[in-house]
């Protein structure tokens, strides 16, 4: 058996990645084959755990256009992600693949609440583990919510899966043709340069607990896996 480079990962989704080139609400062809690379990571004996946006259905920016209290938005954007991650859960399952969604927000008929020692203990189990409703508090982003989830479960690398992007760039390159493909940076890099890989936050709480973080593309099937195994693809991220 391939042996894999990682134990335990957390896998950042962005929600526009489960949209696929409609750009909102879900595409099922999408959700099926993430959750067909999710398995295949599985079954190398990978402990999975899985934080998804929610910018497919609900973005604040349209909410602050409509006037909006900040906060009530940001809720929105949470209960969004907990929809995202029951149809994650669902495909999951379909494929055999026993899921846990833990939300930060209580409903408990339709997810578990939060529960640290809980959502250790599933993935010792094999289970995967999909954590819904961003930390549960407004002003802070799904990317954080993953930062701080695989500091709280000791989680050995974030894959932050992109759509069409496949990797951190000197700049934007469906804009630039000359933009520059980084293979390596530092949280310091990250933040001085403003690359906007994530939220200044996500990245000073990944720095401060030495999480790396891999930037790859979700759009070309067996990435995750690729990424998993130590493969030479996309931007790495770690350090000072």
């Amino acid at each position: 058996m391939t042996k894999a480079h990682y134990k335990r990962i957390v896998l950042k989704l962005s929600g526009e990645a489960l949209s696929g080139e409609l750009g909102y609400g879900l595409e099922p062809k999408i959700i099926q084959s993430i959750a067909k690379q999710v398995k295949e990571v599985a079954d190398l004996g990978v402990e999975v755990a899985i934080v998804v946006g929610g910018g497919n259905i609900w973005r604040g920016k349209v909410g602050s256009e409509m006037g909006m209290d900040r906060a009530n938005a940001d809720y929105m954007g949470m209960l969004a992600t907990i929809m995202n991650s029951l149809a994650l859960q669902d495909s999951l399952e379909n494929l055999g693949i026993e899921t846990r969604v833990q939300t930060s927000i209580e409903m408990r008929q339709v997810a578990e609440p939060y529960i640290r020692r809980k959502a250790i203990r599933h993935l010792e189990k094999g289970r995967v583990v999909i954590f819904a409703a961003g930390t549960g508090n407004p002003y802070f982003s799904t990317d954080t919510t993953a930062a701080l989830r695989a500091a709280e479960i000791d989680a050995e690398v974030i894959l932050m899966a992109k759509n069409n992007v496949d990797g951190v760039y000197t700049a934007d390159p469906k804009v630039d043709p000359h933009a520059e493909k980084y293979e390596q940076l530092t949280y310091m890099q990250v933040l001085n340069e403003e690359l906007g890989v994530m939220d200044s936050t996500a990245s000073s709480l990944c720095m401060d607990n030495d999480l790396p973080l891999l930037v790859f593309s979700i759009s070309k099937e067996g990435n995750i896996k690729k990424a998993v195994l130590g493969e030479k693809i996309g931007t790495i991220v770690k350090g000072k």
